[in-house]
């Protein structure tokens, strides 16, 4: 058995930080994860956009288990688990699709887009007192919410609301959905689906790691410096990381590449230079200067806890990824957009999610890459601890480890079942180029 108290060094007073890297390969560590991280917390399941019409499904994979994410006849959005009360089987076997009710291949119960029993063929074999049909009904998770139209579920009653959740997390979610006149964004038709042989907690970190950007991604800041992109406007990369309580964090940075919701650079072509400067106007006049700056010219990498990663930069993506074994991992990622966004300009964003993000773009073989490199490292042996103390006991800069700090403390309360440190090693840092304009504390940090 893994020694869980030696997971984590936090020694605050020498600015030192280490992880121990069985945290990364122990087969014992994530099974407990599994039932004190994953069936604990709150868990991304879907976006509202996904579920459009009555009837519309996505079935996904959520700790390992099969979750039906359905918007039932009521217009009610739910979440099921994918068994048959029956005899175990799935009942809903395709990925996505619109159904009045899923039916059981295996012996044909039949269940209800609001997951009521309707069906048993030959039910007159059973007694009267054999079971009430809603004993054998599809079950529900123990909680599902949203915030902004993204849907959460837990399996565990025991949990605080969302909203408390979520914590400094939302004010960086108000922003991305700021972006649309109407305040509805949705999820644009296909997903990225891969995976990687490298522990999942690796691409938490590497999801909101400035420091690995420039050496990793060399060839994709070379492409941006050919099209005239960096450096734009005279302004270099800089910016800053938060942790925003409960294992959540973000960087915060202005870049010179694209961001096609109200800023032009050179490799967006000539054409959209006046629909770029016409969004931006709009953006001034629904919220003023300030916000407007943030929300046109700010690019945020954002991590909630456990295992979900929005980015709202070139493009604006959502990425969740599952454990399957210690050095094994499933990603799904999707591309998002303003309801309001078509043409151009939304083939302008799905070619910068691509572009970057995509299985052929300049980032993710890149990233895939390194962390399987690392989880070969980890079995090499000759060292125990990972070092996660850069910018420890100083104000964070964009390329500090701020971010991922605040991930392991989570991680270590909750793994040893004990009150959370959330120490802040970085202070928040006044009006400076660094800090975003407008920046404000969330109450809940």
């Amino acid at each position: 058995m893994t020694s869980l108290d030696e997971m984590v060094i936090d020694d605050k007073e020498r600015g030192v930080f280490r992880v121990n890297r069985a945290s990364m390969t122990a087969e014992d560590v994530l099974a407990i994860e599994r039932t004190r991280i994953f069936d604990q917390c709150w868990l991304y399941v879907g976006h509202e956009s996904e579920l459009v019409e009555p009837g519309d499904y996505r079935r996904r994979m959520v700790n390992g288990r099969s979750i039906i994410f359905v918007r039932s006849s009521d217009d009610v959005i739910r979440a099921f688990h994918n068994t048959c009360p029956h005899r175990g089987a799935i009942v809903c076997r395709q990925d996505a699709g619109t159904a009045k009710a899923f039916q059981c291949f295996y012996h044909a119960w039949t269940f209800s887009n609001q997951g009521a029993l309707v069906g048993i063929p030959g039910k007159e074999a059973y007694s009267e007192s054999c079971f009430e049909k809603s004993e054998r009904s599809l079950h529900p998770v123990a909680k599902l919410d949203d915030y902004q139209g993204f849907y959460f579920l837990s399996f565990s009653e025991d949990v605080p609301s969302l909203k408390d959740f979520l914590a400094g997390s939302k004010e960086f979610i108000d922003l991305m959905v700021a972006q649309s006149p109407s305040g509805k964004l949705r999820i644009v038709g296909g997903s990225h689906k891969y995976s990687m042989r490298a522990n999942w907690k690796l691409l938490v970190e590497n999801s909101v790691d400035g420091y690995h950007g420039m050496p990793t991604h060399q060839t994709y800041f070379d492409y941006v410096i050919g099209v005239g992109g960096l450096g734009a406007g005279g302004k270099k990369l800089h910016g800053r990381g938060y942790a925003l309580g409960n294992g959540h964090a973000v960087i915060e940075y202005w870049s010179p590449w694209g961001r096609p919701v109200a800023r032009w650079v050179p490799q967006m072509g000539e054409a959209s230079k006046l629909e770029i400067e016409r969004t931006k106007r709009e953006l001034i006049q629904r919220h003023g200067p300030d916000r407007a700056e943030r929300i046109s010219e700010w690019n945020r990498n954002m991590t909630i806890f456990p295992n979900l990663v929005i980015n709202d930069i070139m493009a604006t993506t959502v990425r969740t990824f599952q454990p399957i074994a210690p050095g094994m991992m499933e990603i799904d990622a999707w591309a998002l957009a303003p309801v309001e966004e078509t043409g151009d300009r939304l083939q302008t964003r799905l070619q910068n999610f691509l572009e970057f993000l995509g299985p052929g773009g300049f980032a993710t073989p890149d990233d895939v890459e390194a962390l399987e490199s690392c989880q070969i490292g980890f079995r090499a042996g000759g060292e125990r601890y990972n070092d996660i103390s850069r910018g420890m006991l100083r104000e964070a800069q964009m390329d500090d480890e701020l971010q991922m700090r605040s991930f392991w403390r989570e991680w270590s309360a909750r793994i040893n079942s004990s009150p959370i440190d959330d120490w802040n090693d970085a202070p928040r840092p006044d009006a400076t180029e660094d800090a975003a304009p407008g920046w404000m504390t969330p109450a809940t940090v």
